[in-house]
């Protein structure tokens, strides 16, 4: 296996781009993530709503060529592969067929990985918190071997994305396992059993040292906790409760600023975000991450690319959020107001990171 000698831009990728019976039960018939993308309004003065695609259109996962186009788009501006989200509740898996259909058909060729998106799926966000859509449940020991022989033929096939020759899988909320350290020991061990040498197991959210407790190798760390933003929130709270009418507003400039903080280790990978604005689900209840722009996206991934520049090869990831989380806001695919800017900058700062 030849070492990377580039930075490793791996994009999260949301797969919630076509209509699922699920979804249709929950939204009304034909919903997808476009439906609160195309519905989205400004919310105030000089809130840019909606975002509007540009080449790949509302485009759906099910079509091949679509998938084929996005691949093609990664390839070409320095994105080694997609995480695709994948979700697993219990022994039942939503929104599986684009990924299973790019496992059957080999087909886009660009690597990828998974990461579990194991949260119930409940309306908070769409301003009924206390109604649960489909429940995260922990069944035990025998659900977790299920899942993983589930995704055994992902694991071995010659696209999956490798550190250290061992399968990487994120895992959204590590701490919202029962007991992680005994899945993270059955996993590594169903996948030494396998004939895999092991499992690269990554954590969302704390630092390296804090997920090496819960049993995890590594940790993707995204976002800080903005300056002042304790009295923010508490103000955010109460939009959930319906009180306030206009979103949380926080500069992206300032994000910027105090993003990796919490990068210390070879093995705290960051996560680089494009922007945020989630008001197409949440409405009044969104915060938003305003100004932002592909030169201060370029500050941002520069930063982070800095930071993993004299890890060994391997772990010269940078995670980025996301390739395609339109309805949050945080995406690099083209859209009308920028073209294909945010791609460029990516393209441009791998290849100057990896001295092209």
């Amino acid at each position: 296996m030849t070492e990377p000698t580039i930075p490793r831009v791996i994009a999260y990728y949301l797969p919630q781009f076509h209509p699922i019976p699920e979804n249709d039960e929950f939204w009304g018939a034909g919903f997808s993530e476009w439906t609160h993308v195309a519905a989205a309004r400004p919310l105030y003065r000089g809130h840019d709503q909606p975002k509007i695609p540009g080449d790949l259109g509302f485009y759906d996962l099910r079509l091949p060529e679509t998938r084929a186009a996005q691949a093609r788009l990664a390839h070409t501006h320095g994105v080694e592969g997609f995480l695709y989200w994948h979700y697993w509740f219990g022994g039942r898996r939503v929104l599986e067929r684009p990924f299973t259909e790019v496992l059957e058909s080999d087909e886009p060729r660009l690597p990828f990985c998974l990461g579990w998106a194991n949260q119930s799926w409940s309306g908070i966000w769409y301003g009924a918190p206390d109604r649960i859509l489909i429940e995260q449940t922990y069944p035990g020991p025998e659900d977790h071997e299920a899942h993983f022989e589930s995704l055994l033929p992902a694991f071995r096939d010659s696209r999956y994305i490798r550190v250290g020759g061992r399968p990487l899988f994120l895992v959204f909320r590590p701490q919202d396992l029962p007991d992680s350290r005994q899945f993270c020991a059955l996993w590594r061990k169903l996948a030494e059993e396998a004939g895999l040498p092991g499992l690269h197991l990554v954590g969302l959210g704390k630092a390296r040292r804090d997920l090496s407790e819960l049993g995890f190798d590594a940790a993707a760390l995204q976002g800080p906790t903005f300056p002042g933003m304790g009295k923010r929130l508490k103000g955010w709270r109460a939009r959930l409760r319906g009180l306030r009418r206009k979103p949380l507003v926080y500069p992206y400039g300032r994000y910027i600023e105090h993003a990796f903080k919490e990068v210390a280790t070879p093995l705290d990978y960051p996560v680089v975000l494009s922007n945020w604005d989630n008001s197409p689900r949440s409405g009044t209840s969104a915060l938003v991450l305003e100004g932002g722009t592909p030169e201060l996206f370029r500050r941002h991934l520069r930063d982070a690319l800095a930071r993993v520049a004299d890890r060994p090869p391997e772990h010269r990831i940078v995670f980025l959020k996301s390739w395609n989380e339109w309805a949050e806001g945080n995406y690099v695919e083209p859209d009308r107001r920028f073209g294909h800017a945010y791609l460029e900058v990516i393209r441009d700062e791998v290849e100057a990171a990896g001295g092209g």
